[in-house]
């Protein structure tokens, strides 16, 4: 297989469709060249590294997990970008107009063609159906992911590897890094940082340090913008409910 699949089913939430949404935009061509000359900076990409090994491509955390930290970190993309903020428990879009990136474009036309659904928790239960596949189209398309068949001929299926491992592992080295040195992260990296605890992937992130350390990682991500906070705190409680009907079924 060439290409990723196409976006999953959206029966979680049916509600959503009283209106057609946009249709995706055309895949362009994959991008020829090396992933080192496609560093990513979009906050989706660099948590889909953080989320999965940087070699094999397998995943650190459980599906649902991936799925909402992805949705978040597309919301928190539009949030840089200046096209929405976050109020309470609900998104606003301030800007309309679209983004160059097509995946955040997209994002943004759904939630403007939606304007009665306005509760972040139903957004990030919308938009984690199809983030992941969505995230590594968009990776695919500049080169910073292959696909590769991995298990037996009657049970294969599809994993995403890094082209370059370098890349792929940039994220991790320097959150983890910077964290156990007690250095203050940047703007971006407070978000990715609040990703990572939300999706409670710091276990494996802080392992083997101090509780200072992880008492550090709070205190920074205490640091973001109040809006990006009630984003991350939606995220945290949709996790953590997931998580906890993953231990139970």
């Amino acid at each position: 297989m060439n290409t990723p699949p196409s976006g999953a089913s959206n029966d979680h939430a049916p509600h959503l469709y009283e209106h057609q949404a946009p249709i995706e935009p055309a895949r362009p061509v994959r991008a020829v060249g090396s992933a080192a000359a496609h560093t990513t900076t979009r906050l989706a990409d660099e948590f889909f590294y953080l989320a999965h090994d940087d070699q094999t491509g397998r995943p650190r955390l459980f599906e649902s997990a991936t799925a909402h930290g992805l949705a978040a970190a597309l919301l928190a993309e539009l949030y840089r970008e200046g096209r929405v903020t976050f109020e309470g428990r609900h998104v606003r879009v301030i800007n309309t107009v679209p983004p160059k990136d097509w995946l955040q474009h997209l994002v943004l036309d759904r939630l403007v063609a939606e304007p009665r659904h306005t509760a972040t928790r139903t957004w990030l239960a919308f938009l984690a159906t199809t983030a992941c596949e969505q995230v590594i189209t968009r990776m695919w398309q500049v080169g910073l992911l292959r696909p590769e068949q991995v298990g037996r001929l009657w049970r294969q299926r599809t994993v995403y590897v890094p082209t370059d491992v370098n890349t792929a592992a940039w994220s991790w080295a320097r959150l983890s890094f910077q964290l156990r040195n007690y250095q203050p992260l940047n703007a971006f990296d407070q978000t990715l940082a609040g990703l990572a605890l939300h999706t409670q992937l710091d276990p494996i992130l802080l392992d083997g340090t101090p509780l200072a350390v992880r008492s550090f990682l709070r205190h920074q991500i205490d640091q973001v913008p109040a809006p990006l906070r009630d984003l991350l705190a939606d995220l945290g409680a949709v996790v953590g409910g997931a998580v906890l009907s993953h231990r139970t079924s």
